[in-house]
């Protein structure tokens, strides 16, 4: 049966870690906050190699957006609360405002980034298009821009909403190696992708 939103949220959940992240941070109401990436579509891959949901995850991320404060003090703040709710874990979990992301992305990554309107924006922009995929922490929704047949089949194609070619190659490689049955489509085989899928 093809992967269905409703499929990835439960094989995800499945991850004892997820399950607590979203039970601990729900309550917190971080504007447009979803667990997003690696924690969500390598359950998937896992799925198919037999392995526990939470291999190979070497963070768990969480987007929220938040434009009423930029500075990296307020940023700072959500960071030690959500810090304080999961420490014991034992995971890295990782939070970023989207809201503040143009205002530190050219000085780590050496490229301009535009100002983002919404947390979903900030999935739209993942390198590899299979891979823009969020949980809602709040109301439990699925969002994946590209949908989920590539992912399910392990097509990793560059995203063609954030074209660069040079990170996007280095990030699949780094995925086939855990991986190795992904297949790495060449960059100019992207394209508009699919509609978006949102459960």
């Amino acid at each position: 049966m093809p992967l269905t939103p409703q499929g990835l949220v439960a094989g995800a959940l499945a991850n004892p870690v997820n399950a607590a992240l979203v039970e601990r941070l729900a309550p917190m109401d971080l504007p447009q906050g979803f667990l997003v990436a690696g924690c969500l579509y390598q359950s998937v891959w896992n799925r198919q190699d037999g392995r526990a949901p939470g291999w190979g995850v070497k963070d768990y991320d969480i987007f929220y957006f938040d434009a009423r404060d930029l500075s990296w003090e307020a940023e700072d703040a959500v960071i030690r609360a959500v810090q304080a709710a999961t420490a014991d874990l034992g995971v890295e979990v990782e939070v970023k405002n989207q809201a503040r992301v143009h205002l530190w992305y050219r000085q780590r990554f050496g490229m301009d980034y535009p100002q983002l309107g919404s947390t979903r924006d900030g999935i739209d922009r993942y390198l590899v298009a299979c891979t823009c995929v969020g949980l809602e922490l709040a109301g439990g929704a699925l969002y994946a821009p590209h949908g989920l047949e590539e992912l399910e089949a392990g097509v990793l194609r560059m995203n063609p909403w954030h074209p660069a070619p040079a990170l996007f190659l280095r990030k699949a490689e780094s995925y086939r190696a855990r991986w190795p049955w992904l297949t790495v489509l060449p960059p100019d085989q992207a394209d508009g992708g699919a509609p978006a899928v949102t459960a």
